[in-house]
Parts: structure tokens; sequence; C-alpha cells
């Protein structure tokens, strides 16, 4: 199927949201397929290079039936924004939809997909240095610091480090978030909590018989444990592992830990995702025909 655009319209776009493990790479490759399109990867890990196999990035397979965009842009140590990804997105969907083909946006990092869907108006991003020195402070004290300097904490969550230290680097302003982007389909895949545990434990245990603990090993003796792409679910709970015993019992600690923080982030994405109405919530396991007449009543609109 070949997509158009009107002289006055942004370009057909599809976004397919969920929680991680939640199968959104499959339905996104096979409507990709049928209505011959591309996809624009929207996840904050697989952006970066090196971290493969703890990150579930599209298999070869999958990247050799579909192209997918915006995997593997940069470096594992490298600073990369909601902002920058932003740009890159707007740019991928004029140039596939300015192709003939359909743009497909998947992924699970709310804020990334929001900033495209609602043209968030982003704000500078803050000095790393200036960060890194706000990162040593207790939450206490960055809550000293922000009263000290009058902030307005409004609506942040007080036990959120990271959004009082943003706080102080915007000194207090907020993003601008717009309407919805016109022309744009959004499918949300919702997965029951008993399947989701098992799909995730299943996947962990997978990610472990890959090479997981092999990955992390090269990536914190090449980069140190401050490394960007180490901070993420499934690396960051290996830290005490390569510092302590590297025994069967701390192996077996270290599972469990990828598991919790997995599922810890499965009920962020889902809170997240809630909160926008104009999501079409498809059950597991995904009616495909129901998926595809979705995605076709749109673009015959």
């Amino acid at each position: 199927m070949t997509t158009t655009k009107t002289a006055n319209s942004l370009p057909p776009l599809i976004v397919i949201v969920g929680e991680t493990a939640s199968g959104k790479s499959a339905l996104a490759v096979e409507l990709a397929l049928r209505l011959n399109g591309e996809l624009i990867c929207a996840d904050s890990w697989t952006v970066r290079r090196e971290v493969t196999i703890g990150t579930a990035k599209p298999t070869g397979e999958q990247q050799a039936l579909v192209p997918h965009h915006l995997l593997d842009i940069v470096g594992p140590d490298e600073d990369f924004t909601a902002a920058v990804f932003k740009r890159l997105a707007n740019d991928k969907i004029a140039d596939i939809a300015g192709r003939g083909k359909l743009p497909i946006m998947v992924g699970g990092t709310g804020l990334y997909i929001d900033g495209v869907l609602f043209d968030f108006n982003f704000l500078p991003a803050g000095d790393r240095q200036d960060r890194l020195l706000l990162n040593e402070l207790s939450i206490v004290e960055l809550l000293d610091k922000i009263g000290a300097e009058g902030l307005d904490l409004g609506n942040i969550d007080t036990r959120n480090k990271r959004r009082l230290i943003r706080l102080l680097e915007t000194n207090g302003a907020e993003q601008v978030r717009h309407p919805l982007r016109d022309n744009t389909l959004i499918l949300g895949i919702q997965t029951d909590r008993e399947t989701l545990q098992q799909r995730i434990t299943e996947r962990v245990d997978a990610m472990l018989a890959m090479g997981l603990e092999r990955e992390v090993d090269e990536l914190q003796r090449r980069y140190g444990w401050d490394c960007e792409a180490l901070k993420g679910v499934g690396y960051s709970q290996w830290q005490d592992y390569f510092l302590g015993q590297k025994n069967a019992h701390e192996l077996a600690q270290t599972r469990q830990k990828i598991i919790k923080a997995t599922l810890d982030l499965a009920k962020r994405q889902r809170t997240w995702f809630k909160r926008n109405k104009s999501i079409q919530w498809l059950s597991t396991p995904i009616n495909m025909t129901a998926a595809v007449n979705l995605a076709t009543t749109f673009l015959s609109k």
C-alpha cells in the first residue's frame, strides 16, 4: 500500500506503544510488511551501539524483512536526549513518507513518543558536569537547594531524583505540550500481568543464554560503570555481581534483579501510556486482522 498526503496535512503516521515484552516489535513488523511501511524505533536504549542483547533489539531477521530506523545511532557513553530523538524521528517520518512508504513508530519510551505526537517544545539540555555534581546530592539536599532558589515543585514526584535535578537545570521552566499530531493512529498493546511476567522471565533467561553477562563485562571494562548504557535495565543490575564474588548464587540474584527491574519498567510504561486517551488498545494475543483493519481504515480517510 502506498501512502499519500495532502498539501495541508502531515504525512500519515502509525504509532505502536505498550509495555516491554508485550509484542510491539512483532506487530510493527507485520503491519509494515502488509502496508508497505518502515519502522522508526522509539527506545532510549536501542539507540545506543554495543548494547544489543540486554535491550532486546530487533533481530537481524526482523531488520532484513523491514527497514528499521534510529537503531545504533549513538555510542554507549554519549549523551542523547528526547529533543534530539524528536528531530531525528520527524526527519525520518518525512523521508519515509516522501518515498511513498508508511512510517510506523514503535517503542516503549513514552517521552520520546509523546515528544513527536504532541510536538513538545523541549527545554535545552543541562550541562553534563553540573548534572554530575547535582547527582552527588541526596534528595533532601536537592529539595533544600530547590527551596533556596525559590522554585515551585508543582506536581513533581519528590522521590524522583532525576526530576528534581531537571527542575534545577531548567530553573523551573516547563516544556510546552501541543495538541495531538494530526493524521496519526496510535495502537497500544495490552497484556495481562501474569502473561507479561512470564514473557519477561522467559526473555531475561533468553538474554542470559545469548551471552548478556559477556556483553555487560565488555562494556564495563571498556567504559566503566558510569557509562550511560550501563544505567539501563538489564545492565545496571550487574554491578554488584562484577564487583563481588561472581558465583552461581550472585548470578541467580542478578537474574532476579533484572526481572524485577523489567517488571517495574513495565509498570511505569503502563502508567505513562494510560494517560493518552487517543490510544486504541489491542489485547494479546493480537488479532492481526483487527489490527490491519484499524490501520487500513485510518489510511483510507
